[in-house]
């Protein structure tokens, strides 16, 4: 059953208005350049914040599309004519990059054994010192593997699969945490070995159709276009692939290589869909009704959650500016959906935003 959210006030949430109407204005100063820092962190973006049943905010600012390309001579970005600048809206649909490990996490939890070994789902996964990693450590990233793997430079999905069959660990499993995407991957591959159906179908079942997401999924048609956030103008050298200006396809060389639909990266979606992600989750405790906790979450990370860590706080950041924060402790939730990556990957300048509307929302909530 899709969970209730409604539009309310800041008394509805029992927030502080004072603390919560300053929120988006923590934000506007990273949309354009300032002394500290040559480049914008972001375009524009997307704000949501709720408690209990109730979003108090949401809002949209700055641009969606701004650029239509970069030029890395000038390190500056070539700027469409501003007739042809797309104002971010609320419902504006961004590529959530790494956020897409959180459903493939919740799909692998109701659906795999987290104390099983991998090999015993996909047995081509046990070579190279691979046999005893178990799903659990894939969802923590203590399987020890490596962060990515090249699988863009591979047009055949045998070639890609056999890639991360002969990768070896770089350390023991069981121990060093390496966020890695290999491990939302091999995920991927237990998933629909074990099922028999596509991780795209996965979330679709199990995520998206039963909390009414219609606004999130893979490879979004040409009839959302309108209203998909640009990401990067991608080419080389910083960029692995030459695809130009990308909007509405996957900014993953990897996703884009497996077709879009990927365990680590290739979803879309908008800040209302994570809404009714994040009230499900601290509906249920986690994943899985009776399964407390929530796997392939980062926990208490104050370095993009703000005050929110320290409280049992949970949540995730993807690599094209997105994030969001779940908080058991106060039944509360913020999303925070920005371009940060247009017109390109070089002018990313860390998470000094996503911390300091975190903190800004533990004030509304009246915990710092």
């Amino acid at each position: 059953m899709a969970p209730r959210l409604s539009r309310g006030t800041c008394p509805d949430a029992e927030l502080r208005a004072d603390e919560l109407n300053r929120l988006v204005g923590e934000l506007t100063p990273f949309l354009e350049s300032s002394p500290a820092s040559a480049h914008p962190w972001c375009a524009g973006a997307v704000v949501l914040a709720g408690r209990g049943g109730t979003v108090a905010l949401h809002e949209a600012v700055g641009w969606a599309v701004r650029y239509r390309g970069y030029d890395e001579r000038a390190d500056r970005g070539v700027e469409l004519p501003r007739g042809q600048w797309v104002p971010m809206r609320p419902d504006t649909v961004f590529d959530l990059a790494s956020l897409t490990k959180l459903f493939t996490a919740v799909v692998a939890v109701r659906r795999l054994e987290p104390d099983r070994e991998v090999a015993a789902y996909v047995p081509e996964f046990a070579a190279a010192g691979k046999r005893r990693i178990t799903v659990r450590q894939l969802l923590d990233h203590t399987s020890g593997l490596r962060p990515e793997l090249p699988f863009h430079d591979h047009a055949d999905a045998r070639d890609r699969a056999r890639l991360l069959w002969e990768e070896e660990p770089v350390a023991a499993p069981g121990g060093t945490r390496i966020y890695s995407d290999l491990n939302l991957i091999a995920l991927q591959h237990a998933l629909e070995r074990e099922t028999g159906e596509s991780v795209d179908a996965l979330v679709r079942e199990e995520i998206t159709g039963p909390l009414g997401m219609h606004d999130t999924r893979y490879n979004p048609p040409a009839s959302w276009l309108p209203r998909i956030a640009a990401t990067e103008d991608q080419r080389r050298p910083w960029g692995r692939l030459d695809r130009g200006m990308l909007r509405g396809s996957v900014h993953d060389e990897n996703a884009y290589a497996m077709g879009g639909v990927a365990g680590h990266a290739g979803l879309f979606s908008t800040a209302w869909d994570l809404a009714l992600l994040c009230r499900s989750l601290l509906d249920t405790g986690g994943p899985r009704p009776g399964h407390r906790g929530y796997p392939g979450f980062e926990t208490d990370a104050a370095w993009f959650m703000g005050a929110l860590a320290g409280r049992g706080a949970a949540g995730h950041t993807g690599f094209t500016g997105t994030s969001l924060v779940i908080d058991p402790a106060t039944d509360s939730f913020l999303v925070l959906l920005a371009n940060s990556v247009h017109p390109c990957r070089l002018w990313r300048d860390g998470s000094a935003p996503r911390a300091a509307v975190g903190t800004r929302f533990a004030r509304a909530l009246g915990v710092v």
